[in-house]
C-alpha cells in the first residue's frame, strides 16, 4: 500500500513584502530547495507566521512573488498544506475519519480511504487509536492525527506554524522526533516556524533568523545532518546555538527558555 506523498517542491519567495494596516509585516527573499527543512526563527510577533500564511495563500502579498516549482502561488491549493498550533480536528469524527476527510476531498473511494488512513495513523504512532474521538486523545496524539490528515492531502510543501508550541516538554520532544522520521520517509519540503532555538537546530537544514517586525532575514545558519536529540549542545552545534541566541538578543551565557 502506497501512503507516501509527492516529492517536495521548490519554494521561492522573491523580494516578497507583506503589509498590515500599520505598515510592513515582513520583507523576505528566500529559496527553499525540494525536500529541504527550513526553519523561520524569531521572537513572538515578529512576522514569521505571516510569511507562512502568505505562502499558503491566506495573506495577500503587497510586492514581490511567491512561487512553488516555478508557478505563481498566491491562493490556497493542494501543493501546500498548513499545520497550525491548534489541531482543528473535527470533534465528531474518529481519528481515522478525520484523516479520511482529506482523502474524501481528493475523491478517493471509501474502501481505499480507510486503508490509507489506517496506514498513515500507523506511521505517526497511533496504531490502535483509529476509532478514538479527539476528546479521548491527548494533545500530542491529536497533533499526530493532524499530521496524518495533512499527509493524506499529499502536499508538496508542509507549512508548520509552531505546531508543538502548546505541548509539554516531553511530548514536544516526541513530536519533534516523529516529524524527523516522517520527513525521512516522505522528503517533503517543510517550512517550520518556531521561537525555540533548540527546536530549530534539531529539525532544520537551515535556520533563517528573523529580525523583529518587519520580519527580515538577519542571518541564515546552515545545520549539518544527521542529528539526534541533544545534538544542539554538542561542540559542533554549540557555536551555532550561541550565534543564534546573540542574534535574538539573548545573553550567550543563558539557556534559551
Amino acid at each position: 500500500m502506497n501512503t507516501t506523498i509527492a516529492t517536495g517542491a521548490r519554494v521561492e519567495l522573491r523580494d516578497v513584502r507583506i503589509d498590515y494596516d500599520d505598515g510592513p509585516a515582513a520583507e523576505i527573499d528566500l529559496v527553499v530547495e525540494p525536500g529541504e527543512v527550513v526553519i523561520l526563527l524569531g521572537p513572538s510577533g515578529c512576522g514569521k507566521s505571516t510569511i507562512l500564511r502568505a505562502l499558503a495563500g491566506l495573506q495577500p502579498i503587497a510586492a514581490g512573488a511567491a512561487r512553488v516549482d516555478g508557478d505563481p502561488h498566491d491562493h490556497p491549493d493542494t501543493k501546500c498544506a498548513m499545520v497550525f498550533q491548534e489541531d482543528a480536528l473535527l470533534p465528531w469524527r474518529t481519528a481515522r475519519r478525520n484523516v479520511e476527510f482529506a482523502l474524501a476531498m481528493r475523491g478517493v473511494l471509501r474502501k481505499r480511504r480507510r486503508a490509507i488512513a489506517t496506514g498513515l495513523l500507523d506511521q505517526v504512532g497511533l496504531t490502535g487509536f483509529a476509532e478514538h474521538l479527539p476528546r479521548r486523545l491527548s494533545g500530542g496524539m491529536r497533533q499526530r492525527v493532524q499530521l496524518a490528515r495533512t499527509l493524506a492531502a499529499e502536499p508538496r510543501v508542509l507549512l508548520m506554524d509552531e505546531p508543538f508550541g502548546a505541548l509539554d516538554a516531553q511530548t514536544r520532544l516526541e513530536m519533534q522526533q516523529l516529524l524527523v522520521s516522517v520527513w525521512l520517509r516522505h522528503r517533503t519540503t517543510i517550512l517550520f516556524v518556531t521561537h525555540d532555538v533548540d527546536e530549530a537546530l534539531l529539525l532544520g537544514d537551515r535556520v533563517v533568523v528573523l529580525t523583529s517586525r518587519p520580519a527580515r532575514a538577519a542571518r541564515i545558519v546552515e545545520v549539518a545532518r544527521p542529528r539526534r536529540p541533544g545534538a544542539q549542545l554538542e561542540p559542533e552545534f554549540a557555536g551555532q546555538r550561541q550565534e543564534i541566541l546573540a542574534l535574538l538578543g539573548h545573553s550567550p551565557d543563558l539557556p534559551q527558555s
